[in-house]
């Protein structure tokens, strides 16, 4: 055990010694992920060999190096009005658009605009020479739960349908889900969060070029 020595500065010392044994005792950060709801982890690998021996480290007698590790680095782009999302991380990319710029009230039959917005997603699959696409649809949580189920996996083999037929390519593969209310983005008890909530999201690898 270690004994504190209290002097006319013994409150700050001790609280400074506190928070340093905090952190030197804390469990290591979770590992970074892709997003925030389903999905697979990003890629945590080091890009590089680090030395522990390295002199340049300064690190004291006894003391080892952790593994090292990648931050997930996530940047997203949002519409003024908030109806379409993009999220770019290390290793995907995201697409999120509201329903109501896809689909009427209740409805699974895609719109006039919606194929517009899809081709654009289908533009950037092209650029980033995707094979492997993720159509995940979600709901609020006004109604029934099971009726939330039903319609978001509709509206997201809607929207991969239409993503098939602007690619034209058998090569690539799809994973399609619907999540319901499951993982919301925003807070269902305004009708603002609910909006964007109710979405479809399409997610794919970027290009390692």
């Amino acid at each position: 055990m270690t004994t504190l020595r209290v002097t006319r500065h013994g409150t700050l010392l001790a609280a400074a010694l506190t928070a340093t044994l905090l952190a030197v005792n804390a469990p290591p950060p979770p590992a970074a992920r892709a997003d925030s709801g389903p999905g697979v982890p990003a890629d945590s690998k080091p890009p590089v060999k680090i030395d522990a021996n390295d002199p340049g480290l300064k690190m004291r007698a006894g003391a080892e190096l952790a593994p090292g590790r990648v931050l997930d680095i996530k940047s997203v782009v949002e519409t003024d009005n908030g109806d379409e999302r993009r999220e770019d991380t290390n290793v995907n990319v995201t697409f999120a658009l509201q329903a109501e710029v896809l689909f009427a009230k209740d409805s699974a039959r895609l719109s006039g605009e919606a194929n517009a917005r899809i081709r654009t997603i289908a533009d950037e699959i092209k650029k980033q020479k995707a094979t492997s696409l993720r159509v995940f649809g979600f709901t609020d949580n006004l109604g029934s739960a099971a009726h939330g189920l039903v319609l978001s996996k509709q509206r997201a083999d809607a929207v991969q349908r239409q993503l098939a037929q602007d690619l034209g390519s058998s090569s690539v593969s799809y994973q399609i889900r619907g999540y319901g209310e499951a993982y919301p983005i925003a807070d269902n008890s305004t009708e603002d969060g609910r909006k964007k909530n109710r979405r479809v999201e399409v997610s794919f690898p970027r290009s390692k070029s």
